[in-house]
């Protein structure tokens, strides 16, 4: 009877603990009872999810070239970027910025996958009616998508860039010397946030929540992880912040924020060098722009993936961090090289 009271309360007390330190609260999902407003436009998918988008440009159906932006980490389809008004007439550019699942005013997606993101993209082109082709742009950890869309949807792709791309520490073509030493750059916290992401990503909720210990250095504004460029930048940007920051977490951040970690730092079922050439007539270009002084995404190990990828072209943008899209000469020239 002991022994059985004994199981009994260990169990409740690994249900409660469950409950209440690692199970993630439901997601405020946006239009439903007591979930934000539906601000934005939106097209179902075929799953039933909303995703909410942006346009700009001129029109799709009078533009040239179609492009897709990534947003990246905390960030979403409102992110205001660079590009002029002259220029998208000039090179007759369509843009469209969409919010990833469970960011903004677009649905969690609880499956959510590297894969599940291309797919994603494609569905929203087709629903949008972006015709075969169109080019895609990847910020930071919005990179990881479009690795997915080169792995799984090549054949839609008309160009490709990368600019300061996530990169995954457990990647199978890493060395492990570099990727170790690489991760060791990184600020203490984020090392732990990181490998809990990898190893125990059922346990990310309870680690961003609680108080002993600091987890990721970004949510906490640590400015260490800026460079000097980077620092400058952020003075530009706090002068015209991007509206509709406030919603980019609205829905809850587990299916946003701690979502992007378990997903982006999780096991991945192929390496980027396990990708093909998708423009082996070069009918189209895959660019990889870093900066040199990024302290958040280390350039070695970008530098290792153009290197055993040929048919990238690679980029490395002298004294310039992590903010370099935000930068108008060089957005504007990370634009043009991809539509040449």
């Amino acid at each position: 009877m002991i022994t059985q009271i004994a199981v009994a309360t260990t169990v409740g007390l690994l249900g409660w603990a469950y409950l209440a330190l690692l199970k993630p609260p439901p997601p405020k999902v946006c239009g439903s009872p007591g979930g934000p407003p539906v601000t934005s436009p939106r097209v179902q998918l075929n799953d039933g999810r909303y995703v909410a988008y942006k346009e700009s440009g001129v029109s799709k159906e009078k533009a040239k070239h179609k492009i897709i932006i990534i947003h990246g980490f905390d960030s979403s389809k409102d992110l205001m970027l660079p590009i002029s008004q002259d220029l998208m007439q000039e090179l007759e550019i369509y843009v469209l910025q969409y919010d990833r699942a469970g960011y903004g005013e677009s649905d969690p997606h609880p499956k959510r996958s590297v894969k599940s993101e291309a797919f994603d993209v494609e569905e929203l082109a087709d629903k949008l009616q972006l015709g075969p082709k169109f080019y895609v742009v990847g910020l930071s950890m919005g990179a990881y998508c479009v690795w997915s869309c080169l792995k799984y949807i090549p054949n839609r792709l008309a160009g490709v860039a990368l600019v300061v791309p996530f990169v995954n520490y457990w990647w199978s073509c890493y060395p492990a010397k570099l990727s170790n030493e690489a991760l060791g750059k990184m600020l203490a916290q984020d090392q732990r946030t990181f490998r809990i992401a990898h190893y125990a990503p059922w346990l990310v909720h309870w680690w961003m929540n609680q108080k002993w210990f600091h987890a990721l250095s970004m949510m906490e504004g640590n400015m260490a992880i800026f460079c000097p460029p980077d620092q400058e930048m952020l003075k530009q940007l706090s002068s015209a912040p991007s509206p509709g920051q406030e919603k980019v977490r609205q829905q809850g951040e587990f299916e946003c924020l701690y979502r992007d970690l378990i997903v982006g730092f999780g096991n991945w079922d192929f390496a980027p060098t396990d990708i093909k050439n998708p423009f082996p007539d070069n009918e189209g270009s895959v660019h990889l722009w870093q900066g040199h002084n990024d302290i958040i995404i280390p350039r070695e190990l970008n530098s290792y993936l153009a290197e055993k990828l040929p048919w990238i072209q690679y980029h490395e943008v002298p004294n310039a961090g992590h903010l370099i899209i935000h930068n108008a000469s060089y957005c504007e020239t990370i634009l043009r090289k991809l539509l040449e």
